[in-house]
């Protein structure tokens, strides 16, 4: 397997794995693992840092051949321009399917009742379209790019998560992986999601992002771009959030940790222009990024677990 680029060569006759190789491989075996145990596996991908890593594991894992399985976003309609636009590039380099499952199709169908107001966000709707979406095209297993370190309720999944016949998730019902041993059986109508980088952190994900020189989405650098503020986060001044009386749009430089719906996500004042500088900046947070910036995990302390309960990412 190729080491990191900027990494040292050892000798040959006595090859030590470097921590981001020990994480590659331990990736792309689940990958493979997926592959020979179910019949229908998709990858998620949002068009942020850790789905970005998770299509480069993938393509270690998988070429010179296509990838055994479509990619799919669940689109909620009010993302990032900026990130939709990385999307499709990076899929037509690729030459991978692309299945694109939108939240706006939901609220049209009736599945999905759309929120109103300053606060509302079409961010839980998503979890109805990613079940219909399974459940349409028959998937028994999806990828995923959460990792154990982002909130408390993702460090209680294992790699395989299993989910029912509903698509729900029970924290108490994980079934061993002892010694790396998974069990992908699932009966009718279940699937399972499985996170290949669940034991990465948020740094590891920027140095390999760094050693393997892959490209991000604009926002993830510093960048001027109108806010305003609200509960101690910076949000985007866009069309789909209503102001409060009071708030007031300004220019600031920010950038991005984390990818999701603009109503929900929230910036980072920074002067990282460079990749390298966001290494340096997340190396020296004590933060996660979505205790930071992710409006939706603040409205309990249990917030993010009751929505995979539900079964969302």
């Amino acid at each position: 397997m190729r080491h990191p680029r900027g990494a040292a060569k050892l000798n040959p006759l006595h090859y030590e794995l470097s921590h981001l190789e020990s994480l590659e491989a331990e990736s792309v075996y689940i990958f493979r693992e997926v592959a020979a145990e179910l019949e229908h596996p998709v990858l998620l991908f949002s068009g942020g840092k850790d789905s970005i890593v998770l299509l480069r594991l993938a393509e270690k894992a998988f070429r010179p051949a296509r990838f055994p399985f479509p990619i799919m976003h669940v689109d909620t309609g009010h993302n990032f321009p900026e990130v939709i636009e990385f999307r499709d590039r990076l899929i037509e380099r690729l030459g991978e399917r692309l299945i694109v499952a939108s939240v706006q199709d939901s609220i049209d169908k009736g599945r999905v009742v759309e929120e109103r107001g300053p606060r509302a966000s079409r961010n839980r709707l998503q979890t109805t379209t990613l079940l219909d979406a399974i459940a349409e095209h028959g998937f028994d297993a999806a990828f995923g790019g959460a990792r154990r370190d982002e909130e408390r309720a993702r460090a209680k999944e294992r790699m395989f998560s299993f989910r029912d016949d509903f698509g729900q998730w029970d924290p108490k019902r994980q079934r061993p992986e002892l010694w790396s041993l998974y069990n992908g059986r699932i009966r009718r109508g279940e699937h399972v999601r499985v996170f290949p980088i669940s034991n990465w952190t948020e740094l590891d994900v920027w140095q390999y992002i760094v050693a393997e020189r892959l490209a991000v989405p604009s926002i993830y650098l510093a960048h001027p771009r109108r806010v305003f503020q609200r509960d101690g986060m910076l949000y985007a001044h866009s069309p789909y959030v209503e102001l409060i009386e009071g708030e007031v749009p300004f220019e600031a430089s920010v950038r991005y940790r984390t990818v999701g719906d603009m109503t929900c996500t929230g910036a980072v004042r920074s002067g990282a222009a460079t990749l390298e500088q966001v290494v340096s900046e997340i190396a020296s947070t004590r933060i996660t990024e979505r205790g930071e910036t992710r409006a939706d995990d603040r409205v309990t302390e249990a917030a993010m677990e009751d929505r995979k309960r539900e079964g969302y990412f």
